[in-house]
């Protein structure tokens, strides 16, 4: 089954990782695209944001990031200078965004993919690097 799978992807980030290694478990290839050397355009950042349901601030990282030091912790900052400093910083984007034929998602958790990933693709067990189990022995969701 041809399904088409983009994931903006930092591999320095665990739960990016994890993301991206639960695609691959579902015979899924993905385009990946690492977002710190290739952050997308605005236009396409937003679209990204506004598809998954998330406010501009939803999808900014803070933690690691210049975010305070550049004052986008003052609420009257607007949404157009966040997503500017996202690509001027792009570690400034939260991580991973993915998308699917059935939608776009932050994949925080990683396990949220699940939802934008059709059930039947997966068949087998998965565990999460720190040994969390994800799938069951028949690739269903643990809760």
């Amino acid at each position: 089954m041809t399904f088409p799978v983009t994931i903006y992807h930092n591999p320095q980030c665990g739960t990016s990782r994890n993301t991206l290694a639960l695609i691959r478990h579902a015979g899924i290839e993905p385009v990946v695209i690492d977002y710190l050397k290739t952050p997308p355009a605005k236009t396409e950042l937003a679209k990204m944001i506004n598809d998954a349901g998330l406010t501009v601030r939803e999808a900014i990282r803070e933690k690691g990031t210049p975010y305070a030091e550049l004052g986008l912790d003052n609420p009257s900052v607007s949404d157009d200078r966040l997503l500017e400093a996202m690509l001027e910083h792009p570690i400034l984007i939260n991580r991973p965004f993915v998308i699917t034929p059935l939608g776009t998602c932050l994949s925080r958790p990683s396990e949220a993919v699940l939802e934008i990933i059709p059930a039947k693709l997966f068949t087998s067990e998965f565990i999460k690097e720190d040994g969390e189990p994800v799938l069951d022995a028949t690739g269903r969701r643990i809760a």
